[in-house]
């Protein structure tokens, strides 16, 4: 570079400052690994009851279908399970950049349930506009998910992890476009699918992945609108050897409006509205996503159960609500304060006592004494309704929690030419 410079000073092609110093000057460091994560301890009191595998969270669809099915009201809990670690790193290739991101936490779900274990959470990778593994699914927004303490969050938002291959043509913190090809087949509390087909004895069957995509617009100085949609096909197979002929199939599909709006500096709206059918396990705090319908035929006048398939499974619709506010009140305080709902369109041959309506509310006061620490005194609130027999139930909860957050990041060393 200097000899190119001084070349076209004599021959009076550059008349500006002959700067040396540029080519020595040695390159921004550059990101090459983060270690991060958090320690995080929960303690609480529940006023009421819920299921004791979930007792340090707020799931409606945990809460009791009928009087005291979780023995008595009033439980202290302590834990620590929403403890986290995580590893990202990023490599230079002749493709662009490969990045990777990896973490676990350690509350426990599916066989786990109710135990301090550790979970994975993301197992992902990124080259350019491809990325593969356990990853968000487009479907969800995490950006709706409030600055709140209790873990299992708004019961009305889409929230999934999942195994996925993903094209993303359009990248970016303000706009972006996703299209997945998803594990179907895979149960939101990482359960077995067959539990989510209510239909006993009869077995899932997924021809196809699921298909999902995420559009976002946004600004950084008024937030961003993002539309998602996902479409599935669920079959299910009847291999009993009887006279009834059970299985079917079935289309699960949704949309998902979802957007954070600032109001100013300190205050953000974070909202979600979704309706669909089939897509429960893609909802945090759903039941089944296929239902018993009662299958009727006319005889001879009547209204009679058809012989061969007296029932059949159908896709239930389920509608979405998320409504939080988060303010900062200064650089030592914040709150949050929101609702959510969820509701199920029950199909006719489910039980009374099945899920049908699920509330949530949730506010808090966050204080930060330093950097990297926080703790949080916050009260939840949530309510079960069941589909036919008039029974409700709620939940109480009063939690206090304190975090402290670690990380460390690694560059590459700078380099002189």
């Amino acid at each position: 570079m200097k000899t190119l410079l001084t070349a076209m000073v004599i021959l009076g092609l550059y008349s500006g400052p002959v700067l040396a110093q540029d080519d020595d000057a040695p390159e921004p460091p550059r990101k090459e690994m983060e270690i991060y994560g958090f320690i995080m301890m929960d303690a609480g009191y529940n006023f009421n009851q819920i299921h004791p595998d979930w007792y340090d969270v707020v799931r409606p669809t945990k809460l009791p279908a009928f009087d005291d099915e979780f023995g008595s009201d009033g439980n202290v809990y302590f834990s620590v399970r929403q403890t986290r670690f995580g590893v990202k790193n990023w490599f230079c290739t002749k493709y662009g950049e490969l990045k990777t991101h990896f973490e676990f936490e350690m509350f426990g779900t599916g066989v786990d349930a109710g135990q301090t274990t550790i979970r994975l959470r993301h197992a992902y990778g990124e080259l350019g506009k491809w990325g593969a593994g356990q990853y968000w699914s487009p479907f969800m927004d995490i950006d709706v998910f409030p600055n709140t303490v209790e873990y299992w969050g708004p019961p009305g938002m889409a929230f999934f992890r999942n195994v996925q291959i993903r094209y993303m043509p359009i990248q970016g913190d303000d706009s972006r476009l996703t299209i997945a090809l998803e594990r179907p087949g895979a149960s939101a509390d990482q359960g077995r699918y067959a539990d989510r087909v209510e239909l006993s004895g009869i077995a899932p069957r997924f021809p196809v992945p699921d298909l999902s995509a995420e559009y976002r617009f946004g600004g950084k100085n008024w937030g961003y609108v993002e539309l998602a949609g996902i479409v599935r096909r669920i079959e299910w197979e009847d291999h009993q050897i009887d006279q009834f002929d059970l299985s079917g199939d079935a289309t699960g599909w949704g949309l998902n409006l979802s957007t954070n709006i600032k109001f100013g500096k300190s205050t953000v709206f974070r909202g979600s509205f979704l309706y669909g059918e089939g897509i429960q396990n893609y909802m945090n705090d759903a039941p089944v996503d296929i239902g018993i319908e009662n299958n009727f035929i006319d005889s001879a006048g009547f209204r009679v159960f058809d012989p061969v398939r007296p029932i059949i499974g159908v896709a239930l619709p389920v509608l979405g609500v998320v409504a939080f506010v988060d303010h900062s009140w200064s650089k030592k305080f914040s709150s949050s304060l929101g609702y959510s709902l969820i509701e199920i369109t029950n199909s006719d041959g489910q039980a009374a006592d099945a899920f049908q309506q699920g509330q949530y509310i949730v506010g808090n006061l966050m204080y930060y004494p330093t950097q990297n620490a926080m703790t949080c005194l916050e009260y939840q609130w949530g309510a079960r309704e069941n589909n036919r027999d008039g029974f409700g139930s709620v939940i109480n909860k009063i939690q206090l929690t304190f975090k402290y957050n670690f990380s460390r990041s690694f560059y590459e060393r700078n380099k002189n030419k």
